[in-house]
């Protein structure tokens, strides 16, 4: 797939699914603008992807924070006047259960995984419309999809994902936006060699795979949607998941 003249926005970009986008978009032709909370990691990336002549900014982005979200919106249009693609990646969850979460735990995993996709798209839209063309594709979760134990919250704000993603379709499509949703399973992330091992060798043994997803293949699915092969896709979810899930 060729970028070629596309200048695209990931968020969650310094790590994991959000990382391999990047660079896969990259080493496409794309411009990419990374956006994340961790400045350190945030830099390091975008200093990797020069050394291989790739065209990676970095750019402060805190999901939580509707201020921060604003300011990396008006900073990526200031920079390159509009957004082609918007990657929705970033995410963050605990595992604990549902009656053990705070209500500050809530909040933030409702404003980063929920929250943080819709500001950031808010901001991004107008430019995209005025362009009449765009694409956005947001990552979820195969838990928004069926659920998982331990992640009640994580998996309520992914499954908002998955509406916004439907109804946004809608509204947008005469502007000839294409909004496109690609839901991992367990996928091998720093968040997720967080987890306990005996969490890890269960997710292995319910996969029929018997593996956890590499982030590229995760990526490749990303930029599917984002490029010109999905033109007339849109209001879509894609499970990338080894065949953990089916159901629709």
């Amino acid at each position: 797939m060729k970028f070629e003249g596309k200048t695209a926005l990931v968020t969650g970009g310094a790590s994991g699914i959000g990382k391999a986008t990047v660079l896969e978009l990259a080493r496409c032709g794309a411009r990419v603008i990374c956006a994340d909370v961790n400045e350190k990691s945030g830099r390091a990336l975008q200093e990797e992807a020069a050394r291989t002549n790739y065209t990676v900014e970095y750019v402060h982005c805190d999901l939580s924070d509707p201020e921060s979200i604003s300011r990396c919106a008006k900073e990526a249009l200031a920079r390159f006047g509009s957004i082609d693609i918007l990657v929705n990646a970033a995410g963050w969850n605990d595992i604990q259960s549902f009656i053990d979460n705070s209500p500050s735990y809530i909040d933030r995993v409702v404003s980063i995984n929920l929250g943080g996709t819709l500001h950031l798209t808010h901001a991004l839209l107008p430019a995209m419309i005025a362009a009449g063309k765009g694409k956005i594709v947001n990552i979820s979760s195969d838990a928004g999809r069926v659920g998982s134990s331990g992640e009640t919250a994580y998996a309520a704000a992914k499954g908002g994902v998955i509406a916004f993603t439907k109804s946004l379709a809608r509204e947008v499509a005469r502007h000839s936006i294409n909004v496109n949703c690609v839901c991992p399973g367990p996928t091998d992330t720093p968040m997720l060699q967080s987890r306990p091992e005996k969490l890890k060798e269960a997710f292995v043994k319910a996969i029929p795979f018997r593996r956890f997803a590499e982030p590229r293949e995760v990526a490749d699915a990303v930029l599917f949607f984002a490029s010109p092969r999905s033109d007339y896709v849109t209001g879509q979810v894609l499970s990338v998941s080894g065949g953990l899930t089916f159901a629709g």
